[in-house]
């Protein structure tokens, strides 16, 4: 029997929201990492061109897309030997968190870890299956009853990065128990401070983590964050061929295939790195704007040396905290929603226009 679901949390913010609409110059909303910038035109074109798709797309993704792919790990990623086999386009991420416990066969007796300071969805996935959710950060703690685990480096909401060295001991552990470790890393581009300023974020499936043997391991990326591009439901998976041919079994099934325009625009958001460098250029200045103006107010930055969040905490309830910001006008997201061990945090979005992150910093230094 499916377990109860609990209700959608956000729900809990609309007086928040009514509060901050009220100030005299509008409500600054950084609760929700909802990119505002404009979808690239080489993306827009590529999904113009191709809108005569009268024919079913590919599950698996056309040739061409899981090329695009493979190339992309090699370059930006450092991560080679990728095959057709270890590559599948998913309908944005999100999906893909939710569905991975059902996809696998997990259920009732099954353990799914996800980090302490979390993404929902993790444990929503494994409601829907019938597992048992349990957070943590020490892969001493993973029971021997656990089947999956999910890292989440960058994290959300806290901006965590996880070094090759501590990948690594969480992949060892994953092969102790003999689980499946999936580490999602959409925000992978957007590294910030030392030295992922400078060097890439690592993957899971980076030779210094996996060692040649990506048994059991895989990978998750969006095209959300870096290119724009949430509302073209746009990601992939890459891994353990093995993994990725069961989720792909279940996806043909269910139907669950990402329109053939829409994997064009994949192809040509995957090709260009020149807008990814300009779009990291755009957060790296609200970056700059906003993070001061929070310390200048009270808070505390925690984490968040990397991705689209500052995760933030002036040592009071995290509610409280809530109430304050919209009273300014301003609507944060409450660490609560992260996790049970974070109650005086709160999460502070990046993506927001240039006009609007001023106006936050402004308020917040007076």
């Amino acid at each position: 029997m499916l377990k109860p679901l609990p209700d959608y949390p956000w729900d809990q913010m609309v007086p928040f929201a009514t509060r901050a609409r009220q100030h005299p110059d509008g409500i600054v909303d950084l609760s929700i990492g909802s990119p505002v910038d404009a979808t690239p035109d080489v993306v827009q074109h590529a999904l113009r061109t191709s809108a005569d798709a009268h024919a079913y797309p590919q599950t698996v993704g056309t040739p061409a897309l899981q090329q695009a792919i493979i190339a992309w790990y090699a370059r930006r990623r450092g991560v080679t030997g990728l095959t057709g086999k270890n590559v599948l386009p998913t309908i944005g991420s999100k999906e893909l968190v939710a569905l991975m416990p059902f996809m696998l066969g997990l259920g009732e007796g099954d353990t799914i870890v996800h980090p302490l300071a979390a993404y929902p969805t993790y444990a929503i996935g494994a409601a829907i299956a019938g597992a048992t959710a349990l957070a943590s950060d020490d892969p001493a703690e993973w029971p021997g009853s656990t089947k999956l685990i999910w890292l989440n480096s960058p994290g959300n909401p806290d901006g965590r990065v996880l070094s090759a060295p501590a990948l690594h001991a969480a992949v060892a552990r994953a092969r102790e128990l003999d689980a499946v470790i999936v580490n999602d890393e959409c925000y992978a581009e957007l590294g910030w401070d030392a030295p992922y300023d400078t060097e890439p974020i690592p993957s899971i499936l980076d030779p210094r983590v996996i060692e040649g043997d990506q048994r059991k391991v895989v990978a998750i990326y969006s095209l959300s964050k870096q290119s724009s591009m949430a509302g073209y439901r746009a990601a992939f998976a890459a891994g353990d061929s093995d993994v990725i041919e069961r989720v792909l079994t279940v996806r043909k099934h269910a139907g669950l295939m990402l329109p053939a325009p829409l994997q064009a625009a994949m192809i040509a958001a995957l090709g260009d790195d020149e807008h990814v460098a300009a779009q990291k250029e755009r957060y790296r200045t609200r970056r700059a704007l906003l993070r001061p103006a929070l310390e200048q107010a009270g808070f505390r930055i925690d984490h968040s040396e990397a991705g689209l969040y500052l995760w933030a905490t002036e040592g009071c309830p995290a509610w409280q905290s809530i109430e304050r910001m919209a009273a300014l006008g301003i609507l944060a997201g409450p660490g609560p929603f992260y996790g049970d061990v974070y109650p005086e945090h709160v999460r502070f979005s990046l993506t927001a226009t240039d006009e609007r992150i001023a106006a936050a910093a402004a308020r917040l230094r007076a």
